[in-house]
């Protein structure tokens, strides 16, 4: 089990995606609740944009949510993405469905999420690169929250390690 994402980033809005296509990536899956809009949130003009710019760059795109219901449905299509609902993060089947999906294998296509026992722990589970953001907000849901407060001593952690990198020591 490894909790550690291939990398992190601020946010989904602050990604570089063609260093990413550069790098051979041509996929991206991504969780929406707090790594693309507040959550519950539809689908915003930013998330709108940033699915337009990906599709220019070349990038394939999936939403993959545990809902069952309609919203990511209906957000997916908002903002012209393919869906795979009833995930069960982080079990790593229906992170490989959606390479299947794109009609790419795993190691042309990489996660982006903000939760770690889920989200990064399901992308590490089934070999895809995964990227760590941080969540939009912190007003979340009781059982989110309690979550959250798990994964603070490997955010910090990860933040600890980020920060002697930028000063020029290694691990």
């Amino acid at each position: 089990m490894t909790l550690t994402p291939s990398e992190t980033a601020k946010s989904a809005y602050t990604i570089d995606y063609e260093a990413m296509y550069g790098k051979g990536y041509r996929g991206i899956i991504f969780d929406i609740d707090n790594t693309l809009v507040f959550p519950n949130a539809p689908a915003d003009e930013r998330s709108k944009e940033l699915f337009q710019k990906l599709r220019q760059i070349g990038f394939q795109t999936v939403i993959l949510s545990n809902n069952t219901g309609k919203r990511a449905g209906t957000f997916a299509k908002a903002v012209g993405a393919d869906v795979v609902t009833g995930a069960a993060k982080p079990f790593p089947k229906k992170y490989l469905v959606c390479c299947e999906r794109m009609h790419l294998p795993k190691e042309q296509v990489f996660f982006v999420g903000d939760q770690i026992y889920t989200d990064i722990w399901g992308a590490n589970n089934a070999g895809i690169h995964s990227i760590l953001v941080d969540p939009i907000t912190t007003k979340e849901e009781f059982w989110i929250v309690a979550k959250r407060l798990l994964e603070a001593p490997v955010r910090k952690k990860l933040k600890e390690r980020k920060d002697e990198k930028h000063h020029g020591r290694e691990d």
